[in-house]
């Protein structure tokens, strides 16, 4: 199992993650949970990077764009621009949904749902295929730089790779594969 070579700081991202999906109210946990998790720890390699880059000072910013994406059905800005190059209001769109069906109707939250049965936890949130993506994609690039153990470091590079909100997000906020990539192996 992979779980087994997360250090410390990799596992309490984890732990983290599950923390701030529950504090949303969210049906399962995604890679902004990741996100968030990683913006509240210290004194890690990914804490460090994130620091270097300005990102931890502007995590207000992170945690609002986050929230729109999120309000917005999980669309990026980028597919919001291009649905309006076609002539499709997004923004409107969101807001006769909210209209029908209350605020947030498109952010997946609040509307778990319970599950019974054989090994099935009552209430149990499950990580979303984006967030077990990044899980995947922290191992590989772990195994591609032959380091023993997967890191935070290695949760916030995959967190850029993957295309979609967070990596968007993270972006317009400085942080990139190539910009961490620098912080933590070329200082």
């Amino acid at each position: 199992m992979m779980f087994e070579r997360f250090t410390k700081g990799a596992r309490d991202v984890v732990t983290g993650a599950v923390e701030q999906s529950e504090r949303a109210g969210a049906d399962s946990i995604d890679d902004g949970h990741l996100l968030l998790a990683l913006l509240d720890r210290e004194g890690t390699r990914a804490s460090f990077a994130l620091a270097a880059l300005g990102a931890d000072r502007r995590r207000e910013d992170i945690v609002l764009a986050l929230a729109e994406a999120r309000r917005r059905g999980g669309l990026t800005q980028a597919e919001t621009e291009a649905l309006a190059g076609l002539g499709i209001d997004v923004e409107e769109i969101v807001s006769r949904v909210e209209q029908t069906h209350g605020a947030g109707a498109l952010a997946g939250v609040g509307a778990r749902r319970e599950r019974k049965g054989i090994g099935a936890w009552i209430g149990h949130r499950g990580f979303t295929p984006g967030a077990k993506d990044i899980l995947e994609r922290a191992l590989r690039i772990a195994t591609a730089r032959r380091d023993r153990s997967i890191g935070d470091e290695h949760i916030l590079l995959a967190l850029t790779t993957r295309p979609g909100v967070t990596a968007e997000v993270l972006a317009d906020h400085g942080v990139t594969r190539l910009t961490v990539e620098r912080v933590l192996y070329q200082g």
